[in-house]
């Protein structure tokens, strides 16, 4: 068995970056929330575009108003008011102001903004009640950024920042990478689709659903290719199909050493090169990981065959397969998970021969992050107290107790809590 941080990182170097061309498409901007950037942003403008203003007020010249508070009152003419969206129509000249507001564009000759709150106006003029800053509340034209450098580099998720940066750079359309395409099937003669009556022996198929969502939630398109039953040319057929079609294959089932469990021995006779047949993890020990010659699934051609136990299949997910998800989707770095360190809240056990990931619910407290183990059974089979599960508390090779109220590393693996 390989331990988890060598399959993780033989996994990644599987794993590889988006490079062709066919694996870049052109999206609308508002399209484009989650995806990866796959080009180098240069925006035509400098930002702020000119100099504007950061505060409603007066455009003002520092000179006339430095020694407001050491004297008199400087007392200004208005000369004109400057909307914003509307250039200036004068440049202020001594003793003169302009009217402005926030984002407006500063007239010619004025170099600071005193700011409302210290003025009062009276008619066509207006009183200065406090000296300024040099230059306070004027934002200059490419101080944020200047014309012509790069702004934003291939490799980054788009979200909400990143978009508003692509809009003010006038990118009206994005290139992106290709999202990965994840063929998921089941291997099982006793799995049935949820909605089917049970037979005494049979099981309802609820990893195809579970591996779709945390696909899509990744950042792939999952292709569910349904339950495949445990005969060895049908399930070679199945796999040669997914090939024809995926990025990225996932398989759940026929991964142990029983007798009906066939994924690794067809792998071999369909060309594939198996790299990682077991990983000390509990749960999720049976993990197959394959690579086929380049070409034959598309852009990549990585395997995955889970173990079936749906908890297994998860964690196995979470630990291996999303990370290399990650890089496959054009991210430039940040593949692997998010550990934080905890407390835990009870006492974690384990066998202290593998490395354990105890599934619970991971708060942030004013005092930091708390774990608190699921309760109920905590079986490989038994994903009902699974739900709700944001993190997976690690119990390192070679310990078989932390105690409660002892510090503990949590694998994120959804959204964080408060207290």
């Amino acid at each position: 068995m390989l331990s988890v941080l060598d399959a993780e990182a033989k996994i990644l170097d599987l794993a590889t970056l988006p490079q062709a061309s066919e694996q870049i498409e052109r999206l609308d901007l508002h399209l484009a929330q989650g995806r990866v950037l796959a080009e180098t942003v240069v925006s035509p403008l400098d930002v702020p575009h000119w100099d504007n203003s950061a505060m409603d007020g007066y455009a003002v010249r520092y000179a006339d108003v430095q020694a407001a508070t050491a004297g008199p009152s400087a007392t200004l003419t208005v000369i004109e008011t400057i909307p914003a969206g509307q250039s200036p129509t004068q440049a202020v000249g001594p003793g003169q102001a302009a009217r402005i507001f926030t984002g407006s564009m500063m007239p010619m000759g004025a170099d600071t903004v005193v700011m409302q709150e210290m003025t009062e106006r009276q008619a066509a003029q207006v009183r200065i009640l406090e000296t300024p800053e040099p230059g306070q509340f004027v934002r200059r034209q490419g101080s944020f950024y200047q014309a012509g450098h790069p702004l934003l580099f291939p490799g980054i998720s788009l979200n909400g920042p990143e978009i508003a940066v692509l809009a003010s750079a006038q990118y009206a359309q994005v290139r992106v990478y290709r999202q990965p395409r994840v063929a998921i099937l089941s291997t099982g003669n006793e799995l049935v689709q949820p909605g089917t009556p049970l037979q005494p022996g049979q099981l309802v198929d609820s990893n195809q659903y579970a591996l779709a969502a945390l696909v899509h939630r990744a950042g792939g398109i999952p292709m569910p290719l349904g339950i495949i039953p445990d005969q060895p040319q049908v399930l070679r057929d199945a796999i040669a199909t997914a090939l024809s079609q995926a990025d990225l294959i996932l398989s759940s089932g026929g991964v142990s050493v029983g007798d009906y469990d066939y994924v690794d021995q067809i792998l071999a006779d369909l060309g594939a090169t198996l790299h990682i047949r077991a990983v000390a993890v509990k749960p999720g020990k049976p993990l197959t990981v394959a690579t086929f010659p380049s070409g034959t699934a598309g852009a990549t051609s990585l395997y995955f065959g889970l173990p079936g136990n749906p908890v297994s299949a998860l964690v196995c997910f979470w630990r291996f397969v999303e990370p290399a998800l990650r890089k496959q989707s054009g991210l430039g770095q940040g593949w692997a998970p998010g550990f934080v360190p905890a407390t835990t809240s009870q006492p974690l056990r384990a066998g202290g021969r593998r490395e354990t990931y105890v599934w619970g619910h991971l708060r942030m407290t004013p005092q930091g992050y708390s774990f608190e183990q699921a309760g109920g059974s905590h079986s490989s089979g038994n994903l009902v107290n699974l739900a709700g599960t944001n993190g997976l508390a690690v119990v390192p090779v070679g310990t078989t107790l932390i105690p409660a109220h002892e510090p503990v590393q949590v694998m994120m693996v959804g959204d964080l809590r408060s207290a």
